[in-house]
């Protein structure tokens, strides 16, 4: 689309492996979320049954685990320079309140992607290595051994923790992305955005590309 002198009306968000990257990333973990809950408490197991029965899903959710690490990592490879943390972030982080309030006009310009964007995407990054390290220790428990059993029930405590705390962090997520920022699930679905939006939220991520 082009506006009246031509020039496009829309700039690129994300790029198709960009997309590729974050849709199958999501698809993994939110298997391996369901999947969670069902082992977490009885209450919850229904949801292997839909998701093929027990034998099933816990066959499927540590190889499905291993799929969601490793998007992680190729994420990381692909965004890791646009989520170090500027002066810019720490600015921006004490406004949340207005952000969370609508105040647009106090909010500090945001780059590519805001503070809580970066600070949801180093609580999955650190989440997924957790959930790996202590993932592989209760899917091979022969890796550890008799004497160390005690570690066993540390690293069991820490999958739980880390699985909820990364929980948290992909339930706002898909909330701010849906709900809260009205245009925001556009982006990362067709890959472009109007000016106008990319102006409003990353007001300085707009600008470079001006600049270009």
């Amino acid at each position: 689309m082009t506006d009246a002198a031509g020039k496009p009306k829309e700039v690129e968000r994300y790029s198709f492996t960009e997309r590729l990257c974050h849709w199958i990333t999501g698809l993994t973990y939110l298997y391996c979320l369901l999947t969670g809950l069902a082992f977490y408490t009885p209450y919850l197991y229904w949801l292997a049954i839909v998701l093929g029965g027990g034998a099933t899903s816990r066959f499927f959710h540590p190889w499905i685990g291993l799929a969601f690490f490793a998007c992680q990592m190729w994420m990381h490879s692909l965004w890791n320079r646009d989520m170090s943390i500027t002066a810019a972030d720490r600015e921006w982080e004490e406004h949340v309140r207005d952000y969370a309030e609508n105040h647009d006009e106090r909010v500090p310009k945001a780059g590519r992607f805001n503070a809580g964007q970066k600070l949801f995407y180093w609580v999955m990054y650190y989440g997924a290595i957790a959930l790996l390290i202590t993932g592989l220790v209760m899917w091979f428990p022969e890796l550890l051994p008799a004497s160390l059993s005690w570690l066993r029930a540390i690293m069991i405590v820490i999958h739980a923790i880390a699985a909820l705390v990364t929980i948290g962090g992909f339930i706002i997520h898909v909330y701010m992305g849906v709900f809260f920022i009205p245009g925001g699930l556009r982006g990362i679905v067709q890959g472009h955005v109007p000016k106008s939006w990319a102006k409003a939220h990353h007001e300085l991520w707009y600008d470079s590309l001006q600049e270009k």
